[in-house]
């Protein structure tokens, strides 16, 4: 049996849209009546085309389905209204009670691992979907009276890079959430949305990191000691057939670029899952990695980091397009350019989010935490 690393650490917090906005508090009545109006069913059914608009690009998941068709029956059966609120945005009231119980012996009945894990990351999207439906834009995932899309200024992606958004299920339509950017500014194809732990996601990821073949696929995490972990220049700067950036401009190639978008305390976890796949794929779990010269982003204001080598999701993308831009054969595809564009639509989205806190009376600044001392 194989052991997922950090599925004993998973709970039970089925919807938690980040610090920043409104506790949502919605009954599914009226989370029909929004659905109906942003394009969805009357019936609290979630179909493919709305899954689509919150940025996905797979079908959508057989197990995100079959927990909101439970879900959709439970709330007849026990003859109350799914509701979500209060602290963390949790299932509330007399269903949610009920549902807690029933998900939790759900979770302890599963005897393998993988299968608590997969269990975990769709009940996340599932719950995250239906409470938000009506309430965030499905394109920036702001709420509503926030949406920052008619800001957002849209960018061609140099056509041999593909960004991968390999996101953890907490960090699916949190509203500070960063990594959305990048598919807002250059197009779900040219940046895709992957949930960690979710079937569909990951094999659409991983069919196409086959036929790109290991050597165009790189993971960026900062991990400096690694002996695997490279710098950019390191990495593409070299001229010799092997290298990959050598051969960029070959229409048949396309690198791929994994960011792993979660938090700090998931990632490790988030990593150990693509390098075991790796292993089942081509035969060792020696996932190249890339590790960036990256500062402050502008998101520590809201957001700050443990240390300065950690950074948000789009700063890292920045970051990564900047210094690819500096090597002297890629200079000529406007990768600057690229880089510049996600970083004006990463102000964009620090303005929003500034400007709802102000609204709302709360501070615009969080506490900085604890730097890690690594000398």
């Amino acid at each position: 049996m194989r052991c997922f690393a950090g599925a004993s650490a998973l709970d039970f917090s089925p919807f938690q849209l980040g610090g920043i906005g409104r506790r949502l508090v919605m009954s599914s009545v009226s989370s029909q009546v929004r659905s109906r109006e942003s394009g969805g069913c009357d019936d609290g059914v979630i179909t493919e085309d709305e899954w689509r608009r919150w940025g996905a690009v797979s079908p959508f998941p057989a197990s995100v389905k079959q927990i909101v068709d439970d879900l959709k029956v439970l709330e007849l059966k026990v003859d109350a209204q799914i509701e979500f609120g209060g602290n963390g945005g949790k299932l509330q009231g007399a269903f949610g009670a009920y549902e807690d119980k029933k998900h939790r012996a759900t979770y302890e009945a599963l005897d393998d691992p993988e299968k608590k894990f997969r269990f975990f990351s769709a009940r996340q999207v599932a719950c995250r979907l239906l409470g938000s439906r009506g309430y965030l834009c499905q394109k920036c995932w702001l709420a509503m009276e926030d949406c920052m899309c008619s800001n957002v200024k849209t960018c061609g992606l140099w056509k041999r890079i593909r960004f991968w958004l390999y996101m953890h299920p907490r960090d699916f339509l949190r509203q500070n959430n960063t990594g959305k950017l990048l598919w807002q500014v250059f197009g779900v194809h040219s940046a895709s949305l992957c949930v960690f732990g979710i079937a569909e996601d990951e094999e659409l990821m991983w069919n196409e990191f086959k036929r790109a073949g290991k050597s165009n696929v790189r993971c960026l995490y900062p991990n400096q000691n690694s002996e695997l972990t490279l710098s950019v220049e390191n990495t593409f700067g070299s001229s010799t057939s092997e290298n990959p950036g050598s051969s960029m401009a070959d229409e048949d190639k396309t690198l791929h670029f994994i960011l792993l978008d979660g938090t700090w305390n998931n990632s490790a976890a988030m990593l150990k899952r693509l390098k075991d796949h790796a292993k089942t794929v081509w035969g060792d779990e020696d996932l190249p990695c890339i590790s960036l010269a990256t500062g402050a982003s502008a998101m520590h204001k809201l957001r700050p980091q443990p240390s300065w080598d950690r950074t948000c999701t789009a700063a890292a993308a920045i970051a990564l397009l900047s210094e690819l831009s500096l090597l002297p054969q890629l200079s000529s595809h406007g990768l600057d350019k690229q880089a510049d564009a996600v970083e004006e639509a990463l102000v964009i989205l620090l303005d929003s989010l500034t400007g709802r806190r102000l609204r709302m009376g709360r501070s615009i600044t969080r506490k900085v935490r604890n730097p890690i001392n690594i000398c």
